[in-house]
């Protein structure tokens, strides 16, 4: 390949990355910014198409809690920790026209979901022994005890939202 096809085609590129930029909307960190192109469409049919655009997160995973030591347990308390899970929900973005149903000052309806956070942990495992501390009582041994077991309940947090409007070109 010539050096001036390589350039014309590294300045093509360029211009397609930095178009496509300018016509992403801004999004959340950790999220890909997804658009449906319905241009060709829209020229080919001669009418104004609704845009569709939207996010999709990216999950990233945490460092879990380890064990914890406590006085009075052989077995460290969250024998299978937690993982924790950050990420979010897809956002989403549609713009379309209306035919002048609610008056002429209302000829574009939108509506866009933004991408939330979402912090998720995995569920988990806590047991303990059928044993206590050995003690100087009992000469050193372990008493025996009733054995503990428990799964710690998976969590789940985010905040979701939505905007609608209505206006002129919106």
């Amino acid at each position: 390949m010539k050096s001036t096809t390589r350039g014309t085609l590294a300045a093509v590129i360029t211009g397609v990355a930095a178009a496509v930029g300018a016509a992403a909307p801004a999004v959340a960190v950790g999220t890909v910014p997804v658009a449906v192109p319905l241009e060709g469409a829209e020229q080919a049919l001669g009418m104004e198409l609704p845009q569709l655009g939207g996010q999709i997160p990216l999950p990233t995973s945490g460092k879990p809690e380890g064990p914890r030591y406590v006085e009075g347990r052989l077995i460290p308390e969250h024998t299978l920790p937690q993982l924790p899970v950050a990420g979010g929900l897809p956002g989403a973005g549609l713009r379309a026209p209306l035919p002048h149903v609610l008056g002429d000052r209302f000829d574009h309806v939108g509506l866009s979901t933004p991408a939330s956070d979402l912090r998720t942990l995995a569920p988990g495992l806590d047991l303990d022994a059928p044993l206590t501390q050995p003690s100087a009582d009992n000469g050193g041994l372990p008493g025996p005890k009733l054995p503990e077991a428990g799964v710690l309940a998976p969590v789940l947090q985010t905040v979701p939202g939505a905007d609608l409007g209505m206006g002129p070109g919106l």
